[in-house]
């Protein structure tokens, strides 16, 4: 009987650790969400700005003629519709950022609905585990009791520790990838530098492509990591600002057109990639050590809880 309740407890007190660690995660994205929706709102009037410059610019106005006459015109033109180019870019990746907030705060709020009553049963249950053993004789039922609730708390913060480690797992594979792309892309850069031509062009921009897809993916599963490392952070020291590795990947899409253009650019990218997966390694490595430790003292706590019963 005392058994079962025991893992009963268990159970319920992993419940209540996932209810805080879900209402935390929800505050954090609807932090988040407010301020993505003002991103985009401000990226909206920028690109009606913007389209009214180049709506300008394509009139046939006098000063039009004669901008056009001397060259001029279409040198601004170019610039203002790569400027469009630019912010609508922006836009959309925000856009993608939102969505997936809003699907991420909807699943949270399932999860949620099915460990709100945890703290509840959980009183439920010491009730129940307290009355046996003030009917029990044996001088041990307090020591038993002190071990499962360690061992409830233990395997808890395990469970936590182990769902921000594959969290993080994930994030790496992404960033592995987009530093993949785009050393591809920087080699068929330089290729193109020298004489490549459109070929190594049109490979390279593959390259970029496919680093631009990676990175995105990268930054969605940062978002969830950081959301993991929420009710950890504190016990681990982590001493990393995880939040600002939520932009990590702003300077990949900032002046991303006119940019890519320059082989530079594509060598800063790969730096500031290979300085957030050097980052993420390092975090990966506290909760590593955090998870053995843990994992130590999950055992020693069940080999004096097995001694006591079978002392009894």
């Amino acid at each position: 009987m005392l058994e079962n309740l025991n893992e009963e407890i268990i159970r319920i007190k992993g419940n209540i650790r996932r209810k805080q660690k879900i209402e935390a995660q929800l505050v954090d994205y609807e932090n988040e969400r407010s301020s993505i929706k003002q991103t985009i709102s401000e990226l909206k009037r920028r690109l009606k700005e913007e389209q009214k410059d180049v709506d300008r610019l394509t009139g046939l106005s006098i000063t039009n003629l004669i901008s056009t006459i001397v060259g001029s015109k279409y040198e601004k033109l170019d610039k203002e519709e790569e400027e469009v180019a630019v912010v609508q870019l922006k836009l959309e990746e925000a856009n993608k950022t939102q969505q997936e907030i809003d699907e991420s705060i909807s699943s949270l709020r399932g999860k949620l609905s099915e460990v709100k009553e945890s703290e509840k049963e959980y009183e439920q249950l010491l009730t129940k585990k307290e009355e046996l053993i003030k009917d029990g004789s044996s001088v041990y039922s307090n020591q038993l009791y002190e071990l499962d609730e360690r061992e409830a708390d233990l395997k808890a913060y395990l469970t936590e520790l182990k769902e921000a480690e594959t969290a993080g797992r994930y994030v790496q594979e992404a960033l592995e990838r987009a530093i993949d792309s785009l050393e591809s892309a920087k080699g068929w850069g330089t290729w193109d530098i020298v004489g490549g031509g459109m070929i190594s062009t049109a490979i390279k921009h593959d390259h970029i492509d496919k680093a631009s897809s990676n990175i995105h993916i990268a930054q969605y599963r940062m978002r969830n990591f950081q959301k993991e490392l929420l009710d950890v952070d504190e016990s681990i020291k982590i001493d990393v600002d995880i939040s600002s590795l939520l932009k990590f990947a702003d300077f990949f899409f900032d002046d991303f057109i006119s940019d890519w253009m320059v082989q530079g650019r594509i060598k800063d990218s790969l730096d500031q990639t290979l300085s957030g997966f050097a980052t993420v390694k390092r975090v990966m490595d506290k909760l590593t050590n955090q998870i053995n430790q843990q994992q130590h003292d999950l055992s020693q706590v069940q080999v004096e809880r097995k001694k006591i019963l079978e002392q009894v």
